[in-house]
C-alpha cells in the first residue's frame, strides 16, 4: 500500500490528489481525534499519592525510557504487547508510585537537603568522573542531556533521591541478618563433597546393529516433526553506514592538521588539582573558621570541628571545568599548591578551598593522534554522504524499485541471501555469513513478506534496507532426504538407553553393598576420585546434573546421572562431605552478610512504602495507565 501511495504521488497529478486526501484526513483528525484529548476525566493525571501527582506524560516518558533500555539489551525494539506480557508496565507503575510515596513522606516530615550536599553527591558520582579521575563537567552536561534533563531539573531530582535515601536509611537503620542465618547459608554455599566415580561412554554400550528398514521407518514416522524442513526466505539487503563509507575515504595531512588545531583543547588533558572544600552558612562563620587556621590547627582539623569527614570535604582531582561553581573554580585554580583561599561566596554557599597536589595538563602531538583524527574526519564526511544517499535510495524505493535494482542504479552493492531460516542458518545448517551486525535483519524479514515496502532499519549511524524476495514454506521431509541424520539419531538413542540401563544397574549394586572398584574392573573402567567441589562448581569432568545429584545424597550413598553428553553416564559414590567452619571475619562471610543485608533492607523499605501508600492514600487512573502503555487507544473513554 505504501509503495502504491509513493507511486501515485510521483507526478504532479498524483501529488495534487494526495494533498487533497491528506487534507481531508487532517481535518477529520482535528474533529474526531485531537478534540478528544481535551475531553474526559483526568487523562493527564495518572496517579495521586496524598498531594503528590504523577502525570500521564511523566509516566509515559519513564515507561518509554525503560522500553528503549530493554530494547538495547535485546538488540531489537520491544513492542508494547511484549512489554506488557513481561509485566514491564506494572513494574514501572510500582516504581513511580513508590517514589512518589517517599517524596510525599519527605514533604510531610519537612525533610530537606542542603545545596552543598547535593553538589557534593553529584561531584562524587562515578558516572560523571573523567578517565583520569575527578568531576568532568562536559561529561555531566552530556549525560544529563541524553537523559532529557536540564541542570536545574537534574539537581532537583537528585535532591529527591537524596531524601528518599535518608528515609530508607532511617527505616532500615539497625537491620542486619542474624548470625545464625549467615552461618547456615555460608555452610550451604561452601559445603564440599568428594566422590569416587566411573564414566560409562559409547564404547561400553557394545555393538549397535543397524536398524531394519521397517524399524527405521517406524522411528522416523514417530519423530517426523523433528526432521521437518523450516521455512526459508530469500532476502536482499543494502547496508549504508558511516563506518563502511569511511573505508573508501582518504583524508590528507593538511585537513587532519587543521582539525587538530581546532580540537587541540579537547584533545589535551587539562590541569587538575586536588581540591578540598568546607561550606559555611554565612560569611561570618567562614571568616571565623579561616582565622583559626595556623601551623597547629589545619584545614582538616577545621573540618572535624564542623563534624565533617575527609570524604565529605574531598572533591578529588578535578579540572577547572569540572567545578560547577565558577567562583570556586577561579579561586581554586589561582592558588599555589597547599594554598587555602579566603571565604568565597558561591552558588551553593560560602566556601573555603584548599589546594593539594597539582597535576599539569598535557597536549598530545599531531603524530600521536593523526590516525584517529583521520578516521574521525572520514566518518564525519561519510555521514553527509550517507544522508545524501539515503534520500536518493528512498526516492528510488518510492518509485517502486526493490533493493537490488536500487543498489545497481546508484552504484552500490546489495547482498542477496538465497535461503535463510529464522535462526539465521542456511539449508546446510551452517550460520549464514555476511549478515549485518547490530540489527536483526533476519527477524525483520520473517515479520515481513514478499512485495512489502519495508522501512529502513537504523544501524551504526546509517541505514539498512531489505526486501523479502521469496518464501519457501516449511514442510515435512521424506525419510530418503534425511536418512543419515535419522540413522545417527536412532543410534545415539540406542547408546544412551544402554548406558543409562548399565548405570542404573551398577548404582543399585552399590547401594546393595557392592564395591565401585569391583564394578569398574568388571566393566574395564578406572575409578576416578574427584577433587572436593561445591554446589555451584563448574567442572568439565562432571556435568551440572551429576553435581546436583551428588548434593541430594548423603555420605557413602551411590547414584548415577547423565554426563556432559547423552552418550556419557556417570556412576558415583559420595566418599566425603565437609561443612567448613564459618569465619565471620572472612571476606566471603562479609560479602554474604552484605548480600543478605541488602535483601532484608529492600524488604523493609518495600513494607514501609506499602504502608505509606495505604496511610497516605493512593489513587491510580487505570485508563491513563492503559493509554500511556499502549493498552488502550487514547481516545477511548
Amino acid at each position: 500500500m505504501l509503495r502504491g501511495m509513493r507511486k501515485a504521488s510521483s507526478n504532479w497529478i498524483g501529488k495534487t490528489i494526495m494533498a487533497v486526501v491528506m487534507g481531508v484526513l487532517i481535518v477529520s483528525f482535528g474533529i474526531w481525534g485531537i478534540a478528544d484529548a481535551f475531553k474526559g476525566y483526568g487523562q493527564s493525571k495518572l496517579a495521586t499519592i496524598g498531594s503528590t501527582e504523577i502525570t500521564t506524560e511523566q509516566f509515559r516518558q519513564l515507561y518509554n525510557d525503560k522500553l528503549q533500555q530493554i530494547g538495547r539489551q535485546f538488540g531489537r525494539p520491544l513492542t508494547s504487547d511484549q512489554a506488557r506480557a513481561f509485566g514491564l508496565d506494572r513494574q514501572v507503575l510500582q516504581q513511580v508510585v513508590a517514589e512518589a510515596a517517599l517524596d510525599e513522606d519527605a514533604r510531610r516530615k519537612g525533610l530537606g537537603v542542603a545545596d552543598a550536599e547535593v553538589m557534593r553527591q553529584i561531584i562524587a558520582d562515578p558516572n560523571f568522573q573523567s578517565p583520569t579521575g575527578g568531576f568532568d563537567a562536559p561529561r555531566f552536561q552530556q549525560l544529563i542531556r541524553s537523559l532529557g534533563f536540564t541542570e536545574q531539573r537534574y539537581i532537583a531530582e537528585q535532591r529527591k533521591v537524596s531524601l528518599r535515601r535518608q528515609i530508607a536509611g532511617t527505616v532500615t537503620s539497625g537491620v542486619e541478618p542474624p548470625k545464625t542465618m549467615i552461618e547456615a547459608l555460608s555452610r550451604y554455599q561452601n559445603e564440599t563433597r568428594t566422590i569416587d566415580y566411573v564414566k560409562f561412554e559409547a564404547a561400553q554400550a557394545g555393538t549397535i546393529d543397524a536398524p531394519s528398514p521397517e524399524a527405521l521407518a517406524a522411528y522416523f514416522d514417530e519423530r517426523k516433526t523433528q526432521f521437518r524442513a523450516p521455512e526459508y526466505r530469500k532476502i536482499a539487503f543494502l547496508a549504508l553506514t558511516p563506518d563502511e563509507m569511511a573505508k573508501w575515504s582518504t583524508v590528507s595531512d593538511d585537513d587532519a592538521r587543521k582539525v587538530f588545531e581546532e580540537r587541540k583543547d579537547k584533545l589535551s588533558t587539562p590541569e587538575q588539582r586536588q581540591i578540598s572544600q568546607i561550606v559555611f552558612p554565612n560569611v561570618a562563620d567562614a571568616e571565623a573558621g579561616r582565622a583559626k587556621l595556623n601551623d597547629t590547627f589545619k584545614f582538616e582539623d577545621l573540618a572535624k570541628e564542623r563534624g565533617l569527614s575527609a570524604s565529605d570535604i574531598d572533591l578529588g582531582m578535578v579540572a577547572k571545568a569540572g567545578i560547577m561553581d565558577p567562583s570556586v573554580a577561579d579561586a581554586a585554580f589561582s592558588l599555589a599548591p597547599d594554598g587555602i583561599s579566603q571565604p568565597i561566596t558561591g552558588r551553593f554557599g560560602v566556601t573555603l578551598i584548599k589546594v593539594g597536589k597539582v597535576q599539569a595538563g598535557t597536549t598530545p602531538s599531531y603524530d600521536s593522534v593523526a590516525a584517529n583524527l583521520k578516521r574521525d574526519i572520514a566518518i564525519e564526511r561519510a555521514r553527509a554522504v550517507v544522508s545524501d544517499m539515503h534520500n536518493k535510495i528512498e526516492d528510488e524505493r518510492g518509485g517502486g524499485a526493490n533493493v537490488v535494482d536500487t543498489a545497481k542504479k546508484l552504484g552500490l552493492t546489495a547482498v542477496t541471501i538465497e535461503a535463510v531460516d529464522r535462526s539465521g542458518r542456511a539449508p546446510d545448517g551452517q550460520p549464514v555469513a555476511g549478515l549485518p551486525t547490530g540489527v536483526d535483519v533476519v527477524t525483520q524479514a520473517f515479520n515481513s513478506d514478499v512485495g512489502v515496502d519495508n522501512d529502513a532499519l537504523q544501524a551504526g549511524g546509517g541505514y539498512i534496507w531489505y526486501d523479502v524476495l521469496g518464501v519457501t514454506p516449511a514442510r515435512d521431509r521424506t525419510l530418503d532426504e534425511v536418512k543419515p541424520q535419522v540413522e545417527a539419531r536412532w543410534r545415539d538413542e540406542q547408546i544412551t538407553t544402554r548406558l543409562r540401563d548399565k548405570a542404573v544397574d551398577v548404582a543399585k549394586k552399590l547401594e546393595g553393598g557392592a564395591k565401585l572398584a569391583d564394578e569398574a574392573a568388571a566393566a574395564g573402567l578406572k575409578v576416578v576420585t574427584s577433587a572436593p567441589f561445591k554446589r555451584d562448581a563448574s567442572d568439565p569432568a562432571l556435568s551440572a546434573g551429576v553435581i546436583q545429584s551428588v548434593f541430594r545424597g548423603v555420605k557413602d550413598s551411590a547414584g548415577q546421572a547423565q554426563g556432559a553428553t547423552p552418550s556419557e553416564w556417570i556412576v558415583y559414590r559420595i566418599i566425603d562431605i565437609t561443612a567448613p567452619t564459618v569465619d565471620m571475619a572472612s571476606e566471603d562471610a562479609k560479602k554474604l552478610k552484605e548480600t543478605l543485608q541488602r535483601g532484608l533492607t529492600d524488604e523493609q523499605v518495600a513494607q514501609y512504602v506499602t504502608r505509606l501508600e495505604t496511610q497516605i492514600g493512593t489513587k491510580i487512573n487505570a485508563e491513563a495507565v492503559a493509554i500511556a502503555t499502549g493498552a488502550a487507544n487514547s481516545n477511548t473513554n
